[in-house]
């Protein structure tokens, strides 16, 4: 579920018999009217990286006019855009599954048959926290670091040494078809780390399946 606003630019102002949309996922700019009921009120991601980040620079989209869309002042607009923008909200609202209590026990054990692998913590966690407190165990054992969010999401944790990335992968496939109908969520997410134990760090391997 999108509770943020998603910005669109069309290039060009004729008329046109093709036209070409690039997606840019989790790039928010600004909550929607309902943000409250999910604990979001005040979002902005593309706002809010803007502001945090001294290397900020996207001079293209500037032209386009993403600076003059509303609530996103601090990028500063652009004059004569060479595009049309706007802001954009989705038609309906049909909230993915979460899952505050951890994976059901039908769904883990079809999941460790599945992937051959056994899982650890299965309960909402901290990205950087549940590889420092399961790390150790998932070092020794090869078992993976399954958990959720207050998001509708799958998580996978993984070290690179003791699960190749591509078994990884193979894994969040077979999460993600498990993770249909009655159980449908948002997002599966491989989350790969390296590191040593009091140092794991995740790695830019991020892969998520939508």
């Amino acid at each position: 579920v999108s509770l943020e606003y998603a910005m669109f630019s069309l290039g060009g102002m004729h008329m046109v018999k093709r036209v070409i949309i690039f997606v840019m996922d989790s790039v928010g700019i600004g909550a929607l009217p309902d943000a409250e009921k999910f604990g979001d009120v005040g979002v902005n991601t593309l706002g809010n990286i803007a502001k945090a980040s001294e290397t900020f620079h996207i001079p293209n989209l500037k032209k386009l006019g993403i600076g003059n869309i509303d609530g996103l002042e601090m990028i500063g607009p652009y004059d004569n855009p060479i595009a049309a923008y706007g802001r954009s909200l989705e038609v309906s609202n049909e909230p993915f599954q979460t899952f505050p209590e951890g994976f059901p026990e039908n769904i883990i054990k079809e999941f460790e048959e599945k992937t051959g692998r056994k899982v650890l913590c299965n309960k909402p966690y901290s990205g950087t926290e549940v590889i420092a407190d399961y790390g150790e165990e998932h070092m020794k054992t090869g078992n993976v670091i399954v958990y959720t969010s207050a998001d509708s999401v799958f998580q996978i944790a993984a070290h690179e040494e003791v699960v190749p990335l591509d078994e990884l992968y193979k894994m969040c496939e077979i999460a993600r078809k498990i993770m249909m109908g009655e159980n449908q969520l948002a997002r599966i997410i491989a989350r790969p780390f390296v590191g040593e134990l009091g140092n794991f760090e995740r790695t830019a391997n991020r892969r998520d399946y939508s």
